[in-house]
């Protein structure tokens, strides 16, 4: 008899997403209140989607180049060189989602055995591209305590040894909301560099930040010269709103584009041309909505973190950046069967914390880009299952 026809066994050990198993549960149920998906509640805006219908209608469904029509690459290369150093277009690939940069960027690095070090908790995606190319990943946790979240820098430093292929890091970071800070990330960019080791940056949440009034969080591109070690991953989808666009870009150095343009090509051969004009729209006209979703976003945080501190057993620190609430409820030892029982009895969804790996379990993450009153109908049925369970245990 021949061999089962299953996937590789790196494929085959990957676990399927939790969140998709509370929300595929419950999608389309109009009595729950859904916070699970990391995405605005509001649609894409009026000029964003306009310029996508214009270009449409002028009949732009052909091919695009590898890497991206030339004007969207010129928007971005204005767009980084504005908020961090000067960045020409020749260092800019557009790519089709920003999950697809994240994947392009590890197939042009990480080769099976490698090792790849990773700041955790940390979206699911992100590790699970390097273990489905065969690397070996090492997590380094952050810890979490009143004031929230904070990185062990030394004991990064210390993972990071010669040989190490790949750090990969995600600030502001999903699920925490955690923010790396200019002095670590002077320290552990010096360090990659000294002992060449790449740095993938996931920048997507880098303009909801909230520290300072800065313009966007600390970046590692402001310490790298063209040649660095260094590739940084983006997406339009946060704080654009374009989540159904896919639509990401990476930049990295110039070296290494012409072989980003060939797995560009062999994974999607390009990005839909009606989808990056609206990326045009987006990055060149798009910062009052930026600046209106960052405010909006913290507004959120600030009322749903004081609403959910009053709520016994429930722990959670106001996050840097991002727009999520990670909060740890006590009693809970199973974040996954915690989210369904939400969905089953409170209606409302919320992410297992164990989505984010096993740093995140008795924690549950809150997408907290909605509204005032959705989140405060959400905290009140939050509210009222704990007090229900705590009769139920006494």
């Amino acid at each position: 008899m021949p061999d089962p026809a299953v996937a590789r066994p790196a494929v085959a050990r990957l676990g399927s997403s939790k969140i998709r198993e509370i929300a595929n549960a419950a999608m389309g149920a109009t009595d729950v209140l859904a916070f699970w998906f990391g995405e605005p509640d509001q649609v894409t805006p009026a000029y964003i989607r306009e310029a996508a219908s214009a270009s449409l209608a002028r009949g732009e469904t052909f091919y695009t180049q590898n890497p991206g029509i030339p004007e969207l690459r010129e928007a971005i290369a204005s767009y980084v060189t504005r908020l961090h150093v000067p960045t020409p277009p020749g260092r800019v690939a557009v790519t089709a989602s920003g999950m697809s940069a994240l994947m392009l960027t590890l197939q042009a690095l990480v080769d099976p055995g490698d090792r790849v070090v990773a700041v955790t908790p940390l979206w699911p995606n992100l590790t699970g591209a390097a273990q489905i190319l065969s690397a070996q990943v090492e997590r380094v946790p952050l810890s979490f305590a009143a004031a929230g979240w904070t990185l062990d820098v030394d004991r990064l430093l210390a993972a990071l040894v010669p040989g190490t292929r790949t750090l990969l890091l995600n600030s502001p970071n999903n699920p925490t909301g955690w923010t790396i800070d200019r002095a670590a990330q002077r320290a552990v960019f010096d360090h990659c560099d000294r002992h060449g080791i790449w740095i993938v940056a996931d920048d997507v949440y880098e303009r909801l930040y909230y520290g300072d009034d800065a313009d966007c969080a600390p970046s590692f591109l402001d310490l790298a010269q063209d040649g660095a070690r260094l590739i940084s991953t983006n997406s339009f989808s946060k704080a654009w709103m374009m989540t159904g666009f896919r639509l990401g870009w990476i930049v990295a150095p110039a070296s290494l584009m012409p072989d980003v343009g060939k797995l560009i090509e062999f994974n999607t051969s390009c990005s839909p041309a009606f989808v990056q004009h609206a990326g045009v729209a987006a990055i060149t006209s798009g910062e009052p909505t930026v600046a209106a979703m960052r405010a909006r976003l913290r507004h959120a945080r600030d009322r749903l973190v004081a609403d959910l501190q009053r709520i016994p057993g429930v722990q959670v620190a106001a996050p840097q950046g991002a727009m999520y609430a990670l909060l740890r409820v006590a009693g809970v030892d199973d974040s996954l069967a915690f989210c369904k029982r939400l969905v089953a009895e409170a209606r409302l969804g919320l992410a297992p914390g164990s989505a984010f790996g096993p740093e995140g379990e008795g924690f549950v993450r809150w997408c907290f880009a909605a509204g005032d009153a959705s989140l405060a109908e959400g905290v009140a049925r939050l509210r009222r299952f704990l007090e229900a369970r705590q009769d139920r245990a006494a």
